[in-house]
């Protein structure tokens, strides 16, 4: 198992892509801990589902923005598995107006999830990742971050944000070891992208945009987050990977 012996911390991981990923490792042999902001009951049922593959997982609440909740966090996870080698800043949500309608709290909520919430989970984890040498962050981004987006001038921003955070994370890292990279999604089908989905123009118009003329599902997106946590990618650090359908290069 590539992931063997390895703890991860996946943030926004009760569901939707964050699931996927918290899934992917526990099938590789991680411990994950599996962190919420709402719903426990999803979240536990993630942790059944570790614990069931012979794993060890916990659920955590804590909003990605929060210094306190995010310390707290991270202090459990090492306390319940000992360790701490793996952190996926995933969680997330969007908050769509258009820029001269945009509320300063729609700016400000989608910008702390999204990039303020990975600088302070970053800076959380880098203590244990110092103490043992070791560690590998996977920043998620999106599409929207190298292109932009009608709509999502705040997600857009966070996201291509991601890209240049996660290059200076693996510079002053790389002395200890520790690996950033990012992972670039297109449009994956979550809760997130229903109405995309679901809605026959918005359908079309991102279909056309798609090269491989398909959403993506769970199985397309876990071998490259595997991939980043894993000794595979122990020489890979400040990259980005667009996991896409070619939507990115459009």
């Amino acid at each position: 198992m590539k992931l063997a012996g390895r703890a991860a911390v996946v943030t926004g991981s009760s569901r939707g892509v964050g699931r996927t990923v918290a899934l992917a490792f526990a099938q590789e042999g991680a411990d994950v801990l599996v962190n919420y902001t709402a719903g426990e009951g999803p979240a536990l049922e993630v942790v059944d589902q570790i614990r069931a593959m012979g794993r060890k997982s916990l659920a955590v609440r804590a909003d990605v923005a929060s210094r306190s909740d995010v310390e707290k966090m991270m202090r459990a996870a090492k306390e319940c598995f000992g360790r701490l080698d793996i952190l996926v800043n995933n969680a997330g949500f969007t908050r769509p107006a258009m820029l001269h309608k945009m509320s300063e709290e729609e700016w400000d909520a989608v910008v702390n999830a999204h990039l303020k919430g990975p600088f302070l989970c970053v800076q959380a984890a880098f203590p244990y990742f110092k103490e043992q040498n070791y560690g590998k962050v996977i920043n998620v981004s999106s599409v929207a971050g190298l292109v932009g987006t009608v709509g999502q001038v705040n997600y857009a921003s966070a996201k291509g944000g991601i890209l240049s955070f996660t290059k200076s994370v693996a510079r002053e890292m790389a002395r200890y070891n520790v690996c950033a990279n990012v992972i670039s999604l297109g449009i994956v089908e979550t809760d997130m992208t229903e109405k995309i989905r679901s809605d026959e123009k918005l359908r079309e118009i991102y279909m056309n945009r798609i090269l491989l003329k398909r959403f993506a599902k769970s199985d397309d997106i876990g071998p490259a987050f595997v991939f980043f946590a894993s000794p595979e990618s122990d020489y890979v650090t400040g990259q980005v990977l667009c996991v896409d359908g070619g939507y990115g290069m459009i």
